[in-house]
């Protein structure tokens, strides 16, 4: 076995195994072949315990545990465990399975929480199996503890696969959660029970006055009623596949967790899953979700406000961001349909007022949105506050108020003003407004009415002439500095923009000392690229650092082979300094994290934007 990945999109991922010089695309799904079930013309592997002649890739169940027939197979990949028996059976009893599988390539985990470190330990095997997947994956909470505990264990380069659980509802969810393989045990069980699978459902096929899909059996059959087992176990497989595809195209895009979120809104189980996911590994989350993507977050469930890249950028403004210093005056500001704000009608017209005050350069504005709770301007192009959609209605339920008060609290005792401006809405200032210090308010109705744009104009005016001017020069030199705040951290901020002036028009500007660049933002990534100066300046910090081997010689990317050691709190979209003999010899972008690149031996790790 040879299991390469080669796009990531949160845990989920599509990599190719190669089995016996056979290559198959990951996610896929194990289809069951015996005399009475048939694998499909289209599936890619088959799961079989009979003699099948066959040039596709196959996974053999050689024995049962409680078997005392030996049948021995050197063909494709054998599993020499029966894969479902109860899983709170003894300790003894899952111990003694694990002596009966010989086959390194395979190892067989019980789920069982206690005993996966020693059968995971020095273990070599390219694919482990959860024996005792189905009860398992009824016990909530203990089904996404063990599998995100497993995953941790086993590490990146393995694969997991998931027995006698997967169907079209589920499978989004469980590739989400980090899941490589299925098989096709519930179409065929369904399929027994005269039951129909889609995506949404199941179906008895007496539920259905008209039939779902497309397919060859559903073309072929005016009364579903009439359908024999056959019939509705090609529907299922198809429902499978077509579902198997979707999950891949999601991946590709970067837009798996939006597929997600509508499947299991027709599952109180699988919404119950993610839930759990969601509130008790968001670090396991976090750590495998890029800094940016090209993808538009689509934000239209409450599971979106626990998005890990949703919690990372609140996280981040409050506990890493920093207002600009000589800001004196908050101006709270609605979000917009078009991002980024800057470049939307309402807040062309809100820079209008700003810029028609004296001293503008004193305000500071502040974007108040859901699901993101708070969005500084400066940080106006950083994924996820540069590429998200919501459904506006003008209603916040109760968890966006709370959400966004929270924050708001938290931001204010970190970053204090002189005085607040309220352009927002009502919605908004009515469980706002406590929080602030006889604030200003200049909405009445709509933020872009004349009537609201004319009185923000009058009080700022009046609010800026009471402080010394700042030159815009200084101001902007400030928001770059927090934007350094917000993605590397005070320390490697101030090691970065020490001394520093910037140059060009906003979005596109540049970080200079003594005429050399040492960054750019630019309005596609929202985040500092560095150049090799600016690498330089960040080699004290011992943070976001790549080592590679001696022999490696740097060129266009860096390869996870070549990598002997790299910064844990890496994450993929990060900008990362490539170190040989801890002397600087490049600067790129993660393509993935710390983690992943010390511990895998295949793919590309850095795409390196410059070397020495």
């Amino acid at each position: 076995m040879d299991f390469r990945v080669n796009t990531r999109d949160g845990p989920a991922r599509i990599g190719q195994l190669t089995i016996n010089k056979q290559t198959i695309v990951t996610p896929n799904i194990l289809f069951l072949q015996t005399s009475r079930c048939r694998a499909p013309d289209f599936s890619d592997i088959l799961l079989t315990y009979e003699d099948v002649k066959t040039k596709k890739p196959t996974v053999r169940i050689a024995e049962s545990i409680f078997s005392a027939v030996k049948k021995k197979t050197q063909k494709n990949v054998s599993l020499e465990n029966y894969l479902i028996y109860p899983k709170d059976v003894s300790k003894g009893l899952h111990l003694s399975a694990g002596p009966q599988n010989k086959n390194n390539e395979c190892c067989v985990i019980p789920a069982k929480k206690e005993l996966t470190s020693e059968l995971v330990n020095c273990n070599d095997a390219d694919l482990f199996i959860v024996s005792n997947a189905t009860q398992l994956f009824s016990q909530q909470s203990y089904f996404v503890d063990f599998i995100t505990d497993l995953r941790q264990k086993i590490g990146y380069q393995k694969l997991l696969y998931l027995p006698c659980v997967g169907d079209p509802t589920s499978l989004a969810f469980l590739t989400y959660l980090g899941i490589d393989f299925f098989d096709s045990f519930s179409a065929c069980m369904a399929a027994r029970n005269d039951t129909l699978v889609v995506p949404t459902g199941f179906f008895r096929k007496n539920q259905l006055p008209e039939l779902p899909c497309g397919c060859p059996s559903c073309i072929n059959t005016k009364d579903a009623s009439m359908m024999r087992y056959e019939d509705i176990l090609e529907h299922n497989y198809y429902m499978l596949f077509y579902e198997l595809k979707l999950v891949r195209n999601a991946i590709n895009a970067g837009s798996l967790r939006e597929l997600v979120e509508i499947r299991v809104r027709t599952n109180p189980h699988l919404a119950a899953l993610l839930r759990v996911l969601d509130l008790n590994h968001n670090q396991f989350l976090e750590e495998r979700t890029p800094i940016i993507r090209k993808q538009p977050l689509i934000a239209t469930t409450k599971d979106a406000l626990a998005r890990p890249e949703i919690q990372r950028f609140q996280h981040r403004v409050i506990h890493r961001y920093e207002k600009p210093p000589s800001t004196h005056i908050l101006l709270l500001l609605p979000c917009s349909a078009k991002k980024p704000y800057s470049f939307s009608k309402s807040h062309k017209l809100f820079r209008e007022a700003i810029q028609s005050a004296e001293n503008q350069w004193v305000i500071h504005e502040l974007i108040l949105t859901s699901p993101l709770g708070l969005v500084p301007r400066e940080l106006e192009l950083t994924y996820p506050a540069s590429a998200y959609d919501i459904a506006v209605t003008g209603h916040w339920d109760e968890d966006e108020k709370k959400m966004m008060r929270v924050l708001l609290q938290q931001y204010l005792q970190n970053n204090t003003y002189d005085a607040t401006i309220m352009h927002i809405p009502p919605s908004i200032q009515a469980f706002v407004d406590d929080l602030l210090k006889n604030p200003h308010i200049t909405c009445r109705d709509s933020p872009t009415s004349d009537e609201s744009l004319a009185a923000l104009s009058s009080v700022l005016q009046q609010t800026t002439q009471q402080y010394p001017r700042v030159e815009a020069s200084r101001r902007t030199y400030e928001n770059i500095c927090s934007l350094a705040r917000y993605q590397f951290g005070k320390s490697v901020a101030e090691a970065l923009m020490k001394d520093c002036v910037i140059r060009g028009k906003y979005p596109y500007q540049k970080i200079m000392h003594k005429n050399i660049q040492l960054g750019m933002i630019t309005e596609e990534r929202g985040l500092i690229s560095l150049t090799l100066p600016g690498a330089e300046r960040l080699m004290e910090t011992e943070q976001y650092w790549v080592e590679i081997s001696d022999d490696f010689t740097v060129k266009g990317s860096v390869f996870a082979p070549g990598i002997k050691n790299a910064d844990e709190s890496i994450r993929i979209g990060d900008e990362v300094l490539v170190r040989k003999k801890s002397q600087l010899c490049g600067v790129g972008v993660a393509l993935m994290n710390g983690i992943e690149m010390i511990e895998s031996t295949h793919g590309e790790a850095v795409k390196i934007r410059h070397h020495i």
